[in-house]
């Protein structure tokens, strides 16, 4: 287990003092997606480096310790605060700051390259959040394997307008989205509309969303707009041209809440007839209507399966993926929204049905071996946000049995049923500790997955 979340300084200096018989995975961030990420690759015995930003934004150097080692209760001056769950696990073997990429490009590829020269072997890189993936195949670290595509492919894929370009060329259903000719100049297709056209089009509410959702995300501080008259329309439109954006309106989907599905797969580089994956239902999230899931369960929709890999056939993506669809009640259909290349909140799901895509995208870029035996029906829950929901929501049911919660209760859920969780477990109980010692403190870790 990481003692601390050390400063890179420390971190460095604590990797040349190790060994290690196999490569180990960069894992990055360091909250429930690369605590998922994580001890999937512990299940099979690959260490594990968790490198993140440090608490309050700072990056690397000396992330922002301080000589009286306020980072850490006991008093290490190597130790910086840092928020997430994953360096308490048992699952993570070295935990430390490296300069955030958003910030300094440069810096993070020095970084990383500095602490792969000190673990004396190269690594494997898990980006579990897209500025995350996106850094580590721009930056292009030596010493670095990429077990998913370059950043041209990513690119094409993470560009919307390049994916509902795809969808409509497939036949994969889509919602409705024109392209905005008031910012046609930083756009890469042609515009289907002006605001007008497309306010008459889809009437209001309506969606507002970029081609590449992070920088429109670091310019207005979300990736989804939803606006209710043409004044916000055009206020939100004029801002995305003042900073040089792509955006595009989109139909507000009546979704049918709990019905969203998406495939989780990975392709490897011989193409998606050797996919492994598995659809999952995200039957219950937190907002419930457009919040994140916090109970997802395995579900039969070969439809989805096989819209998602052709999508992904058609980009020329490798990887790990989530092919995100909501089910519009009025078409009567799945509707492709977004493709996420890496890997995401309920990663854990498909690891716990026997589809362990980290460890498969682990294996095509070592000398590890990884084959899945085959998969069973399995749900996957975030506690604190289905607790939260379950106190704070009078019209919402709980759909766990009492079974289930003597399971979670026990730690038995570990050993037998088909629930795992997104954080708690008993036999790692340093990510649910650390939620706890966290969750009341006035201040917000920067990313909630």
């Amino acid at each position: 287990m990481a003692a601390q979340f050390l400063s890179t300084e420390a971190l460095i200096d604590a990797l040349a003092d190790a060994s290690f018989d196999r490569p180990p995975a960069l894992v990055s961030n360091a909250h429930v997606t690369g605590l998922g990420v994580a001890r999937a690759l512990d299940a099979h015995d690959v260490p594990v480096i968790a490198l993140d930003r440090a608490g309050d934004g700072a990056g690397g150097g000396d992330g922002g310790a301080d000589a009286s080692g306020a980072g850490d209760p006991g008093g290490n001056a190597d130790a910086v605060r840092h928020d997430g769950l994953a360096p308490p696990s048992d699952a993570v073997d070295f935990a430390g700051a490296v300069t955030y990429p958003l910030d300094d490009l440069d810096g993070f590829r020095e970084d990383v390259e500095a602490v792969v020269d000190a673990a004396g072997t190269e690594a494997v890189a898990f980006g579990c959040m897209d500025e995350w993936a996106l850094a580590y195949a721009e930056a292009d670290p030596d010493g670095v394997r990429l077990p998913f595509s370059g950043v041209d492919t990513l690119d094409d894929v993470l560009n919307k307008s390049e994916l509902y370009a795809t969808c409509e060329a497939l036949g994969v259903p889509y919602p409705e989205t024109y392209r905005l000719a008031e910012t046609a100049d930083a756009a890469t297709r042609k515009a289907d509309a002006t605001v007008e056209e497309a306010a008459a089009a889809l009437g209001f509410p309506l969606v507002v969303k970029p081609e590449l959702k992070r920088d429109f995300e670091e310019a207005l501080g979300t990736n989804v707009i939803e606006v209710a008259d043409r004044d916000e329309l055009a206020d939100v439109v004029a801002a995305a041209s003042d900073e040089g954006i792509a955006v595009m309106a989109q139909k507000r989907v009546e979704v049918a809440t709990g019905r969203d599905h998406s495939l989780a797969s990975y392709v490897p580089p011989s193409g998606t007839d050797d996919a492994l994956a598995v659809v999952g239902n995200a039957a219950v999230r937190y907002p419930q209507q457009f919040g994140t899931s916090c109970l997802v369960e395995t579900a039969d929709e070969p439809a989805i399966e096989g819209r998602a890999l052709a999508v992904l056939d058609d980009a020329g993506y490798h990887g790990i993926s989530e092919a995100e669809f909501v089910y519009d009640a009025d078409r009567d259909e799945f509707l492709l929204l977004d493709v996420n290349t890496r890997p995401w909140k309920w990663i854990g799901m498909p690891v716990a049905a026997g589809a362990n895509l980290p460890m498969a995208a682990y294996a095509a870029v070592t000398d590890a071996t990884y084959e899945s035996s085959g998969t069973e029906p399995t749900r996957w829950v975030f506690l604190r946000d289905y607790l939260s929901l379950l106190a704070g929501d009078d019209a919402f049911w709980d759909q766990l049995s009492p079974a289930d919660w003597r399971r979670l209760v026990s730690g038995a859920f570990e050993r037998e049923g088909d629930l795992t969780t997104g954080a708690y477990r008993p036999s790692d109980p340093g990510p649910a500790a650390k939620l706890f010692e966290t969750e009341f403190v006035d201040r917000e870790y920067y990313c909630a997955c």
